[in-house]
């Protein structure tokens, strides 16, 4: 057989595919359906509004099917710079816009523009595990960034961790997978720690419009010299539910973008044009949808909160977009907690063993006491189930077993 990238084969699995793999053969009972809080992807389809200009895209714009320039459409580029340069209060033209196919894209490219095999970017642990995955596979190095109390990144680690290997701070805000919303002038601090280092900050709002605070989280963009240290990226997948359409963006120096371009071409070429198009349609239409979505994923982040303070023993350690982030009180390591749910309770979740290094890579036990529970895509109705679910764990006496029992499937660690 032909030989393997060995960065690729020490690249851990992609963890939602293998928490897939965990339910794929099992048939739940009638009276307890599976509650899947697995993924961080709205599961219905856009708006019926977004549909139909959709489908009038590919039945009557023939170019929706044509490849576009490689930094997106222009004027989906125009878009996101008066909107973000209104929103953000700052300076913000086409030319500093590329559009990628999805926001993962966004961070590749980026890396690609910033490191070669052997530098290093921080990472915050909790990370989000695509991200540590990416590193893995080009020879990066993910130096794990640790988190305070309140699931936002140590500034004062990041002094002490930065050097010259150091290429670019990551951070996610709202978080994945903790939902900490990093406050205006903790993100500034770290801009000013890339930026005294000769760093970059690569900041990913993805799930920025469901951050529960008014008015824009940051100032970066009212800085005239942003471009200097700062790279914004975006996802339009959760905001107008364009998972499959993958679209994403990059905000940075045109020159940087110039860099871009030639990972992308040799990638995608271009991200899909009627994904663009349906994100050009969006940010003209649907800004009072998204409100309504807005809302609607507070009161269920209200009703996650609410249920898991009625719980003894479980802590909230971070909730906010998408994701409640949790440490459990039993005496069994997330990862095996995580497949004993899908058995016991019909719950999917990640365990946090999974979004951070082992312990014999100089991980924190912590992280077998963490869970990660996606619940956007849960109604109050059902995150009343999942609570009382929850409940239900401290009275299953097969947990017990599950400490001393060898695991069936052995889980990796992102």
């Amino acid at each position: 057989m032909s030989p393997f990238s060995a960065l690729l084969r020490a690249t851990a699995p992609p963890p939602v595919m293998e928490a897939r793999r965990w339910v794929a053969d099992t048939r739940f009972p009638p009276e307890r359906p599976l509650l899947n809080l697995s993924q961080a992807a709205p599961v219905e389809p856009p708006p019926e509004s977004l549909r139909a200009a959709m489908a009038g895209m590919v039945l009557s714009e023939p170019d929706t099917h044509l490849y576009g320039p490689v930094l997106g459409l222009p004027e989906l580029r125009a878009e996101i710079a008066g909107r973000w340069s209104m929103q953000y209060g700052g300076a913000i033209h086409p030319e500093d816009v590329a559009i990628t196919a999805g926001c993962n894209m966004a961070f590749c490219a980026a890396l690609a523009t910033l490191a070669v095999p052997g530098d290093a970017i921080l990472l915050p642990v909790p990370w989000y595990f695509n991200h540590k995955m990416w590193c893995d596979t080009v020879g990066v190095e993910a130096i794990p960034l640790p988190c305070r109390p309140d699931m936002t990144p140590d500034p004062e680690a990041a002094r002490r961790l930065i050097g010259p290997r150091v290429k670019a701070i990551v951070l996610i805000s709202p978080n994945n997978p903790t939902g900490a919303e990093y406050p205006a002038g903790l993100v500034a601090e770290f801009a000013g720690i890339a930026r005294s280092a000769g760093a970059a900050l690569m900041l990913d709002e993805t799930y920025r419009d469901f951050d529960s605070r008014e008015g824009r989280a940051h100032d970066l963009f009212t800085d005239p010299d942003w471009r200097d240290v700062l790279i914004h990226l975006y996802s339009f997948s959760k905001a107008f539910r364009l998972t499959g359409h993958r679209t994403g963006a990059i905000i940075a120096a045109p020159d940087r973008l110039a860099e871009v371009e030639k990972f992308l071409d040799s990638v995608a070429i271009c991200a899909p044009t009627l994904g663009q198009k349906a994100a050009t349609w969006g940010l003209r239409h649907l800004g009072p949808w998204v409100a309504g979505e807005r809302a609607e994923i507070l009161r269920r982040r209200a009703a996650i909160t609410a249920g898991l303070a009625t719980l003894p023993g479980w802590r909230l350690l971070g909730c906010g977009a998408y994701f409640a982030y949790v440490e459990h009180p039993f005496d069994l390591p997330s990862d095996r907690l995580a497949k004993a749910m899908v058995e016991s309770q019909s719950l999917l979740v990640l365990p946090g063993t999974m979004f951070g290094p082992a312990p014999e890579k100089g991980g924190s036990t912590g992280f077998g006491r963490q869970l990660r529970l996606a619940f956007a895509n849960m109604d109050a109705d059902g995150l009343a189930t999942v609570t009382r679910r929850l409940a239900a764990l401290t009275a299953d006496p097969a947990l017990a077993k599950r400490a001393e029992a060898p695991l069936a499937t052995p889980m990796a660690s992102a």
